[in-house]
């Protein structure tokens, strides 16, 4: 069955060009120039594209709206806007941020990771030796059965990784969405908080295979 996005875009060509490039790649796309009736369309979607910059109400107000409406589906905002508070402000409830221009390969890439994760959360999830439990926000040692303590901030770090799994996630990535405040090049907090957090997940936390690290982008978790 097809997967219905609704796609909420004001400039009729980029508008045109990217509901053709999503319907080539059989996507169900329903197009709105507004946020007028954003809410009873979203009701029958599986995926929200939003742009920020709208007539009326901006993309922003319309995405909090859609969010307070269905809460697990997933948005992906498009914005021309480059600034760390504008993404910052989107992530607050959006899914995902990405901005003008963009290779519409990317925006295909984005899609199918959000809509992956919109299926149903797995109660437990076996990585190596340990089971996850995302909705209890707990990790087991699967060899002694019990569970791991992790602070508030190592449990983020870990959820953030494992909602993108397979997926390289670099530095800012990572300390934006947990510290919801701009990274500031050669910040080592991350880093420190990834130095316990192994600790406490890996056998060999010096060899890593868990949280892996990939030189030069940022951090990965295998599933």
């Amino acid at each position: 069955m097809k997967k219905r996005i609704l796609y909420i875009e004001d400039d009729r060509e980029i508008g045109t060009w990217l509901r053709d490039h999503l319907s080539e790649r059989d996507y169900d796309v329903a197009w709105l120039e507004s946020g007028e009736g954003a809410v009873e369309q979203a009701e029958k979607c599986d995926l929200v594209i939003l742009d920020i910059m709208l007539p009326g109400l901006d993309g922003f107000t319309v995405g909090q709206r859609l969010k307070k409406a269905f809460p697990a589906t997933p948005v992906l905002l498009l914005s021309a806007r480059t600034s760390i508070e504008d993404k910052l402000q989107g992530l607050d409830f959006a899914d995902d941020y990405l901005t003008k221009p963009f290779h519409p390969d990317e925006l295909a890439a984005r899609i199918e990771v959000l809509l992956r994760r919109t299926g149903k959360t797995p109660a437990v999830i076996e990585l190596k030796h340990l089971l996850v439990y995302p909705e209890e926000n707990r990790v087991v040692d699967s060899r002694t059965g019990e569970e791991i303590p992790l602070t508030g901030k190592q449990h983020q770090i870990f959820q953030y990784l494992l909602l993108h799994p397979n997926q390289i996630l670099t530095k800012e990535q990572i300390f934006e969405a947990v510290w919801r405040e701009p990274y500031l090049e050669g910040d080592k907090t991350l880093m420190v908080h990834i130095r316990y957090l192994r600790e406490k997940l890996e056998l060999d936390p010096g060899n890593p295979e868990i949280v892996e690290t990939v030189r030069g982008i940022g951090y990965r978790v295998r599933i």
